[in-house]
């Protein structure tokens, strides 16, 4: 089966979608037997492109490149009208979404739903906010809703679970989930200031010019709540997550963790207790023998307690143009087993 997809937004990690399916094409076919071919493309910076019998991607990445609007298989359609009329079997939703409504994402997923249509997304907001209804609206129509780049890009989370975790119970998930504020602790005690570490953070293009979702804790309470509700089955909301971020932690706080051989992390935590699921964001102080505490710079790190095999930990890159457009292909592939 040759499968048919349109990408729903445009940016760092469609791009970084296509480059891969273009670099791998050969070695998907021959080694997985997957074919594709990219039917839409619909961007609010270079409009929407449709062609039922496939696209000029390297045109269409030529274009993007170049900061010019698409010009040709032009469509005058919005990104709902592309995921109703087009041929697609799987929708990529990549497209920026705001965290508090979860839209245009969950419209996205609900419209691909509803007209026979698999998801792939790296977006937070529908997982975050509205994950047992989609999935039961995806179950409803018989296609499924796969988040593997929601919580730490490429680095399979996820999928762990389904694959190589498979028959362990989790009674607790704690991680460090955001990269920018990794960075910044990891800068600080080098030396640098909060400020100077955040400027260079924002320099490298690990943080936004307005920081607030990472450095606030934001974007790992996102994250904190998918894996609350995918792993642990829970039915937790955004609010129902306690949350704070790094903003306060001083220099001084870092010399007295540094005397004590302990080390600040922003850590994302899930853990059973009795019936309930509780789940938080805070900085946390660890000793340096812990498995965490050794993870530095942007990269992300994910310690599952089982009761199989005990803690197991998993380290990766958090974010990324080629991570993150890796994570679509792996659920991708996943469609295709």
């Amino acid at each position: 089966m040759k499968h048919r997809i349109a990408m729903i937004g445009f940016g760092t990690v469609g791009q970084g979608l296509a480059e891969i399916l273009i670099e791998k094409k050969l070695e998907l076919q021959d080694k997985y037997g997957y074919e594709f071919d990219i039917v839409g493309i619909s961007d609010i910076a270079y409009g929407t492109v449709y062609n039922p019998d496939g696209l000029d991607i390297v045109a269409m990445l030529e274009t993007a490149k170049s900061k010019k609007k698409f010009s040709t298989d032009v469509k005058e359609w919005d990104s709902l009208t592309l995921i109703k009329e087009s041929n697609a079997t799987v929708v990529c939703e990549m497209a920026f979404t705001d965290l508090k409504t979860g839209e245009p994402a969950i419209s996205h997923c609900k419209a691909a739903f509803e007209t026979g249509k698999h998801i792939v997304t790296s977006n937070k907001g529908p997982a975050a906010l509205a994950y047992g209804e989609l999935l039961e609206i995806a179950d409803k129509n018989g296609v499924q809703f796969l988040i593997e780049g929601t919580v730490m890009s490429g680095t399979p989370v996820i999928n762990l679970m389904d694959g190589p975790l498979a028959g362990c119970t989790i009674s607790a998930a704690r991680g460090i989930l955001n990269g920018t504020t990794n960075y910044i602790l990891t800068r600080m005690e080098e030396g640098m200031s909060y400020e100077e570490a955040l400027k260079k953070a924002q320099e490298l293009g690990y943080a936004e010019a307005d920081p607030t979702g990472d450095v606030e804790g934001y974007d790992a309470r996102g994250k904190v709540t998918i894996l609350a509700n995918v792993v642990m089955d829970a039915d937790l909301k955004i609010g129902d997550v306690s949350c704070k971020g790094i903003t306060k932690i001083t220099l001084e706080d870092i010399a007295k963790a540094k005397a004590e051989n302990s080390r600040w992390k922003l850590i994302g935590s899930v853990k059973k207790e009795g019936s309930k699921v509780i789940a938080s964001v805070a900085p946390e102080k660890l000793p340096l023998s812990h498995p965490l505490a050794g993870v530095m710079g942007a990269t992300n790190a994910m310690t599952f307690t089982t009761d199989l095999l005990g803690d197991v930990s998993i380290v990766g890159p958090g974010a990324g143009r080629k991570e993150t457009g890796f994570s679509i292909l792996t659920d991708l592939l996943k469609i295709q087993r």
